[in-house]
C-alpha cells in the first residue's frame, strides 16, 4: 500500500497533487479517491465545513511537514 511522501502547491499555496511512496503524481482528486478507497494510507477524506470532502492527514494536524516538490 503506497503514503503520500510529498505535494505540489499551486502558486496560491493550495495543494494541487501528491507524490507517492511509490513514485506517482496523482491529483488532489484522484488522492481523495484512493484514500476513500483504502488505495494509499496515512491520510483521510473527511467533510468540510461546506460539506466537500477534503483530504487531511492521518497523524498530523496539517499537510505542513510534507516538502513541497514545486
Amino acid at each position: 500500500m503506497e503514503t503520500v511522501v510529498a505535494l505540489h502547491r499551486n502558486h496560491f499555496g493550495e495543494i494541487i497533487s501528491f507524490v507517492t511512496s511509490g513514485g506517482r503524481v496523482i491529483s488532489y482528486q484522484k488522492a481523495l479517491a484512493e484514500a476513500t478507497d483504502g488505495i494509499i494510507k496515512g491520510v483521510q477524506a473527511t467533510e468540510g465545513f461546506d460539506g466537500k470532502l477534503i483530504l487531511s492527514p492521518e497523524q498530523e494536524l496539517s499537510f505542513d511537514h510534507f516538502p513541497d516538490l514545486f
